[in-house]
């Protein structure tokens, strides 16, 4: 079966090495995610960025905002080689980047690539001159760059330009498209201009972050059209909760569809002190719910309804899926395939047991009413059935048994 997009694909012909990970041509589409620690503080940063990788984020963006995180970024490299943690980093700087990259030559060399906002690299004649700077430095320690435009922090002057030009149009467009056009046109032309000054086209990826679904849909859509790059995804300021989720989800989906994108990002914002790989999570599941990658076992559990009111299986569901999560970093370095493994928790008879024989391993709990038996299948056959006060015990205990014998170690 073909993957979504495949007919449609627009994916970048070139493909960006940052670090270990390629990104772009035939390279699979990529996780990435930010900290958001004071970059300074080497051991909390240190800390996230583990945290972060070991969800599964295969690149990490941090701050380099200020004298001070530009000379933490070194140390907190050399932390993470001590944790054993190899995930590429990425630097993002805004209006001083090119003075802390200067400054800071051991910066530029711990980063495995460079991130800058056009609109944030300086104003009038300084605007080239620093652009440049930032550029030269790129180049000197052969890092790719990010071109990541942002609509909260568009340049005025191309904007005007574009206004400008918009305005002698017989049919000129409306305010939104104005807003939209400007954007591709500082990512390409940045682009452009980069590449003059000797930054090889396969060290280059473009972003246009904007908040809202139809605009972002829009901007990628004449991006992949007009470009090669390969193209970084996210809805910047997506929101919290079930708003950013459904917001990212919405819109990165549809461009997937389409075969645009070589990475992700899904910008959430966590309550105080919430956990920060959320946003990890949900990009690895719009992926993997697409067909297009696959990175833990996903659970397939029963909704509920009238049929089921014992609480016994969402308990068994949420259960196995942490459980299976917290499992996949050891199974990941372990066994091969572990993340293509389908399980199944169901409530009642209706479903159950057909839903159950469909994946790896399924349990079919009694629904109100029924026999308090519960039938688990393995491969599409009934293997044994539980019962009692340990069932959730005894079916993690099934999992791991599956997984030792059927998915090969690594060598």
């Amino acid at each position: 079966m073909s993957k979504p997009g495949a007919e449609l694909s627009r994916r970048a012909s070139r493909q960006v090495r940052i670090g270990k990970v390629g990104v772009g041509g035939t390279a699979p589409i990529v996780v990435q995610s930010m900290t958001n620690t004071a970059t300074e503080d080497v051991f909390a940063t240190a800390m996230q960025v583990a945290q972060l990788a070991r969800a599964g984020s295969e690149l990490v963006r941090i701050t380099v905002n200020t004298r001070e995180a530009a000379a933490a970024v070194p140390k907190l490299r050399e932390r993470l080689a001590q944790m054993n943690t190899e995930v590429p980093l990425i630097g993002d700087f805004h209006f001083n980047g090119h003075k802390l990259l200067g400054e800071y030559p051991e910066c530029a060399a711990s980063l495995a690539k460079l991130r800058i906002n056009p609109g944030n690299v300086g104003k009038g004649a300084k605007r080239d001159e620093q652009f440049a700077q930032l550029i030269e430095i790129a180049c000197r320690h052969d890092k790719p760059i990010r071109i990541g435009v942002n609509w909260g922090s568009l340049d005025q002057s191309l904007l005007a330009r574009v206004m400008d030009e918009n305005a002698r149009r017989p049919r000129p467009k409306n305010a939104i498209e104005i807003v939209r056009e400007a954007m591709v046109s500082s990512a390409l032309e940045s682009a452009a201009q980069a590449e003059a000054l000797g930054l090889p086209g396969d060290r280059i990826i473009l972003s246009c972050k904007v908040s809202g679904v139809q605009d972002l849909i829009a901007i990628y859509r004449e991006l992949a059209v007009r470009c090669d790059y390969p193209l970084h995804l996210g809805l910047t300021e997506a929101g919290m909760g079930s708003k950013g989720i459904v917001a990212s989800t919405a819109a990165l989906a549809v461009l997937l569809q389409e075969g645009i994108g070589d990475t992700i990002r899904v910008s959430l914002t966590p309550p105080p002190g919430g956990d920060r790989t959320q946003e990890v999570v949900v990009a690895q599941e719009i992926l993997q719910t697409m067909g297009l990658r696959a990175f833990t076992p996903l659970v397939a559990a029963c909704p509920g309804c009238g049929r089921t009111t014992s609480t016994v299986f969402q308990e068994l569901a949420e259960g196995i899926q942490t459980y299976v999560r917290e499992r996949m970093p050891e199974w990941r370095v372990a066994r091969i395939g572990v993340e293509d493994m389908t399980l199944a928790v169901m409530g009642c008879v209706v479903n159950g047991p057909g839903e159950s024989k469909q994946a790896n391993i399924g349990i079919s709990l009694p629904g109100t009413g029924e026999a308090p038996v519960a039938p688990v299948y393995v491969d599409g056959e009934r293997v044994t059935t539980l019962r009692g006060e340990n069932i959730a015990e005894e079916f993690r205990r099934i999992v791991d048994d599956y997984v030792a014998r059927t998915y090969p170690p690594r060598l």
